[in-house]
């Protein structure tokens, strides 16, 4: 299984570890992996590859795309911004259209659990009678509610056959979601453990920008100059502990984790970032990150 981890504009990374994976199988990836895992950035990824899309195509739409939204300077502009470009690029798609496996995740703001949007009944923890798949919504639907990183974005409404749920970015429960996959395979999918191979791909880890950087942007107006860092910080916290909680219950299932750390000051960004030089950096990073593990990844997916 593949499970891809939130970040914002920083899944520039992600993409960049995948371009050298499908280059390894040569194969679309929703051919290679049974079940797809995504939080926020790594939901629009995991979408659009369960989908059937090339990890190319998806680099194009962000390097066209990204900017756009993240510059926007209002919570209201960044969700228009994404729910039109998530209209444009899934329509009116559901998860009945899915290729492989696939979750979603999403948190509910009423009352700070997880929604995970999944495609497969065999997927569901019960209540199989009445599953439908990804709650009846659209996958445009579920990709904006996992990137709703309020209060930067505005909370993400989806109405459902079992009610209506306001829903913020997934980073908030699992910015790292291999947990929950690994819940569903050993779960209701009922896989034994030594038939699990996993492929766990964050956004990297870079020092944040210097406050002044945001002393005359608008949310330094808006907000506590400080809430992007904190925000930053509480995901990445949120990410560590789901990878260290993986590796104490799980640490019999075999496991490549790609997230390097780049502390350079150079390389300081947050999941706002705007600047297409910094974002191709990131881009290759991921590829180079990749480098490092291509001889395991070989025994697991070749």
């Amino acid at each position: 299984m593949l499970t891809l981890d939130g970040g914002g504009a920083k899944g520039f990374y992600t993409l960049g570890v995948l371009r050298e994976i499908e280059g390894l199988v040569g194969v679309r990836l929703h051919e290679k992996f049974d079940l797809i895992f995504g939080t926020s950035t790594g939901a629009i990824i995991a979408a659009m590859l369960a989908l059937g899309h090339s990890v190319d195509e998806i680099h194009h739409l962000y390097k066209e795309n990204v900017v756009k939204v993240m510059a926007s300077q209002t919570a209201a502009g960044k969700t228009a911004s994404l729910r039109a470009l998530a209209i444009e690029v899934f329509k009116e798609k559901t998860f009945e259209d899915v290729k492989t496996g696939i979750g979603i995740v999403t948190t509910k703001w009423i009352n700070d659990r997880p929604m995970v949007f999944k495609g497969s009944k065999e997927q569901a923890h019960g209540r199989q009678g009445t599953f439908k798949p990804g709650f009846g919504c659209t996958i445009a639907e579920a990709v904006q509610a996992s990137c709703s990183a309020f209060p930067f974005f505005e909370k993400k409404l989806v109405k459902t056959p079992l009610g209506d749920f306001e829903l913020i970015d997934g980073g908030f429960c699992a910015n790292n979601p291999t947990m929950y996959a690994l819940a569903d395979v050993t779960g209701p999918l009922g896989k034994p453990r030594a038939e699990i191979r996993v492929v766990s791909v964050g956004v990297g880890e870079y020092p944040p920008k210097p406050l002044k950087r945001f002393s005359k942007m608008w949310w330094a107006k808006k907000y506590d100059p400080e809430s992007v860092e904190l925000m930053q910080k509480v995901m990445e916290i949120n990410t560590q502990s789901m990878d260290q909680l993986r590796a104490i219950m799980f640490k019999d299932v075999p496991t490549i984790r790609i997230n390097d750390s780049f502390p350079e000051p150079h390389m300081a960004t947050d999941l706002f970032e705007h600047d297409m030089k910094k974002l191709n950096d990131l881009f290759i990073r991921g590829r180079e990150s990749y480098a490092k593990v291509e001889q395991d990844l070989k025994n697991f997916l070749v």
